[in-house]
């Protein structure tokens, strides 16, 4: 009896381990075994600003210097003038965990960002905002794509993640939105 309950210990240890890995990306799993994708997106907000300044909006923190807000969310590793790499800070389990995304940014002055993740909880993720000028100043849509492994078990998994992923993108959105267009009223 001791032996079954050292095994079950044991192994939920270890898989309460690779899932702690998981959701915060500090253990990728990337086999490339049972690849499954999934749409990201997309998600489309108007913004009553010019796109130049949506654009430097959502560039500066990577390009320029972080705002005071933003350094809990962003650490830019290794900046060029046109692609950073840099880790993304979110909390999850209610704020006592910090999952940790590493992508690269690559930025197409005016009208497009490119983002493709390094390390994460999911071993494909690619991203883009397009901006566009609309009638009422700027249309910026986001759309991306998430790869999984592991067939079915990769798909219960990336559905999970895509979840809280599209929700942190729809709120850094929100926030593009409304500092641009207070940036545009100024």
């Amino acid at each position: 009896m001791a032996r079954i309950a050292a095994w079950t210990v044991g192994v939920g240890g270890v898989l309460g381990g690779t899932y702690l890995g998981l959701v915060t990306g500090a253990v990728p799993l990337d086999v490339g075994v049972g690849r499954r994708t999934r749409p990201l997106g997309p998600q489309t907000v108007d913004i009553a600003a010019a796109r130049e300044v949506v654009f430097d909006v959502v560039a500066q923190p990577y390009l320029g210097r972080a705002p005071r807000a933003m350094r809990e969310k962003l650490s830019v590793l290794e900046r060029g003038s046109d692609l950073v790499l840099a880790e993304h800070f979110t909390p999850v389990a209610g704020g006592r965990l910090r999952a940790v995304t590493v992508e690269t940014v690559r930025f197409s002055r005016p009208g497009r960002i490119d983002f493709r993740l390094v390390r994460g909880p999911v071993p494909q993720v690619t991203e883009s905002f397009v901006l566009s000028e609309h009638a009422s100043g700027t249309r910026l849509v986001y759309e991306g794509q998430m790869g999984t492994d592991l067939w079915a078990l990769g798909q219960w998994w990336g559905a999970a993640v895509a979840a809280r992923w599209e929700a942190t993108v729809a709120a850094s959105l929100a926030s593009v939105r409304e500092e641009a267009e207070r940036r545009a009223r100024s």
